[in-house]
Formats: structure tokens, sequence, C-alpha cells
């Protein structure tokens, strides 16, 4: 289908006077700035796949807390849901429909039809499975810098809802972005995590160059803000109750996706992760922020059962695993009985709470002992997350 965009050329210029107070300006150009981080199983049929609540259950989420107490956001600059299949998706996990609305932002809405209806039902399907006291309130933007900046700033601050975790699903290569729309949305990060909201973001399914396609490297923005918590991807196998092989998900070779994971061009290294071990960007020597910082069930062939416009399909990506991690969040605040918030610097000094993924690569870096540039920290240990957050947290 063809579109029409708006969009301009030239320099922006601004009064010298208003320099000061002026971050970026925003709105000019209205071409999508963001994909939508899933990938749908290519295969018939759900062997192999898992429903939210089993890859809850093979991580050792705590089975004490449901998330009750916790509002769950999820940004989304596309597509919509439908309560029908949401009442009848939660009805087949024998689990009760989440507290669920939609809040529109710059005139997005809830408009269900389209192929992005995957990524929005995949995000409330996994987040309120996993997380099923939670609130889930999700807020659709248009898929613009402007939206996507404004949808960010609006849940951070929205009174109402009053959000404890941001989940963002949404994402393109960080040299994509103009440095002006980069810096804006870093900022509207920030406050995030000044606020005490935990913000997770999936960190692409394309590989090490992002999907790019120039044959460098590249990482995911808005995950490679130093400000949020980003998602990689695995490959999870299990039988039974247990699991008994997780890799690095990458299915390059079939045209399939890959875990994004890398080292930013643009975002310098954060002080948490100063003793993980994160190289140098290997093509410009920038010590930059490390991507991913976490990981969880990604691959397609390992992927989600969800009901999608009345169908049930197979669905994976890292836009599962940031929602995922958004439940297992809204668990572990409930369980301490205080917002985790800002959670990087933390998570950093409990690497023997995840499970390390040593095996596989992302098309160019490599898994290994430790943090690495695919997977991150690893996949989560739900349970010992929980006592050993609570341990560094003094509660």
């Amino acid at each position: 289908m063809r579109r029409s965009h708006r969009c301009r050329s030239g320099e922006l210029s601004l009064p010298e006077s208003l320099h000061p107070h002026v971050m970026a300006v925003l709105g000019l150009d209205d071409r999508p700035v963001a994909r939508a981080q899933f990938r749908r199983s290519p295969r018939a049929g759900t062997d192999g796949a898992f429903t939210p609540v089993q890859v809850a259950d093979l991580y050792a989420f705590p089975d004490d807390a449901s998330g009750a107490g916790q509002t769950i956001a999820l940004i989304e600059l596309g597509g919509g849901y439908s309560e029908d299949d949401v009442q009848a998706y939660f009805q087949g996990l024998n689990l009760p429909a989440p507290a669920l609305s939609a809040v529109a932002v710059d005139g997005g809405a809830n408009q269900p039809g389209g192929d992005a209806d995957g990524e929005v039902m995949l995000d409330i399907e996994v987040a309120a499975a996993v997380a099923p006291g939670a609130k889930v309130v999700v807020y659709f933007a248009p898929n613009t810098d402007q939206g996507f900046h404004d949808a960010i700033a609006q849940a951070t601050h929205d009174s109402a809802n009053a959000p404890h975790i941001l989940s963002i699903s949404w994402g393109g290569s960080e040299d994509s972005w103009t440095e002006q729309a980069r810096q804006a949305m870093d900022a509207a990060l920030q406050d995030a995590a000044a606020l005490g909201i935990t913000v997770t973001v999936a960190c692409g399914d394309n590989g090490a160059d992002d999907g790019a396609g120039d044959k460098k490297l590249h990482v995911d923005f808005p995950a490679a803000s130093a400000w949020v918590l980003a998602c990689g991807g695995t490959r999870l196998q299990a039988s039974g109750s247990a699991i008994t092989s997780e890799r690095v998900w990458n299915e390059l070779p079939s045209n399939e996706g890959a875990t994004g994971g890398g080292v930013s061009r643009y975002f310098a290294l954060p002080d948490y992760q100063k003793e993980a071990g994160v190289p140098a960007q290997p093509e410009t020597k920038f010590a930059g922020r490390g991507v991913p910082d976490v990981s969880g069930d990604a691959d397609p062939t390992s992927g989600y059962i969800v009901r999608v416009d009345g169908q049930q399909s197979v669905i994976g990506g890292t836009s599962a695993v940031a929602p995922l991690w958004a439940g297992l969040i809204a668990v572990l605040n409930q369980r301490r009985g205080a917002p985790l918030g800002f959670v990087n610097p933390l998570l950093y000094q409990a690497a023997s709470a995840f499970r390390d993924i040593v095996n596989g690569n992302n098309g160019y870096y490599d898994a290994a002992v430790g943090w690495d540039p695919c997977t991150g920290l690893g996949s989560p240990n739900g349970m010992a997350l929980a006592q050993t957050l609570a341990k560094n947290a003094g509660s």
C-alpha cells in the first residue's frame, strides 16, 4: 500500500534566545520511526511453543505474588485489541482477564484490524498472564518521533494511572534517529527512571546489524538508552517443567530473525556496566552502552501461544521479552512491597540470579560466560532474583 508522508529538508533554526530552552523540534516529519519487534512462527501448529504461564514457570517466577497493586504501561504505535479476544484468551488460560484500558496520545487510538495487532495482543497477553493481578494501560500513539516521545512522556506523568512499569516493544536502529529525537527520547526515559518507573525495551529482532543492511554493526533504540532495561532473546527448550536447553536466538540462516545486541555508537558506557566486560564498539572503538541487559525466550520456534484477531497463533521476537520482564518486575514489586524503579544497577550486582547463556551468537557477537552482547546477563531465575533483590534493597 502506498502512503504519503510529510518530511522536511534543510536546517532548523530558532531565535538564539530560545536555544538554552529547546532540546528538540519534533513532529515536522511524520514518517514511521520504529518497527514492532515481533516475529510470527513460520511453522503451523504450536509444537515447541509455550503459553506465557509456562514460560514464567520455567523461569521460576514467584508464585506467591500476582503483581496486584501494580500498573504496567504498554506503548503501542499502531494496531489494537478487542475485548472479546482478551476475554477468550484469558479464559483459555483459566486466568481472570486483566483490568485493561486504553489511552489516546496525539490522536492515536485502539484500532484493531492490521498486522500491528500481533504486537499489541502479544504485549497484553504476555504481561497480564505472568502478572495476572496487575492493571494494564495501553498508550496508543502515532508511529512518529513526536508520537513515540509523547507516549513515553504521557505514561510517565499520568497521575491517574501512575504506572510502575513501562514496556516498549518498538524501536529502530539508533542510526536511523535524528540526534534531536534520540536526545529527547533519552531525556523522557531518564524522567521515567527518576520517577521510579522501570522501563523494559525490546532490543531488536534482526541480529547484530539490526536489519540496517549495510554490513555494519548497529543496536536498536530506545533499547540503547542507559535508562532502560534492554531485553534480548533466546531459544528455549523444555521437557515438562524443566529447561533442557537455552541458547542465543539466531535463525538468520533461515531468514527468521535473531536477537539484537551490541554496543552503542552514541550512548556512553553507564556506570552500572563498567565491571561487566562490555567491549568497545568494534568499528568506532567508542566505549558505549552494551545491549542487552537481560534476555528471555524470543525465538518464534519456541515462541508464545497467543490470540490475535480471533485466531490462535505463535509469536516470538524480543517484543515478547519486554512484556515478560515487565510482568516479572510487577511480581517482584508486589513481593517487595515497594517498586524496584530503575533496576539496572541492582541487576548487575545480582548476576548469580540469572541463567547464564553461553551458547550461540547473533550474527557477530558470541555468547560467553557472564554478560555478553547477545543475551546480556542471561535469562531470569525469578525466585533467585526476588531473594537477591530483596536482600540488596535491604527490604
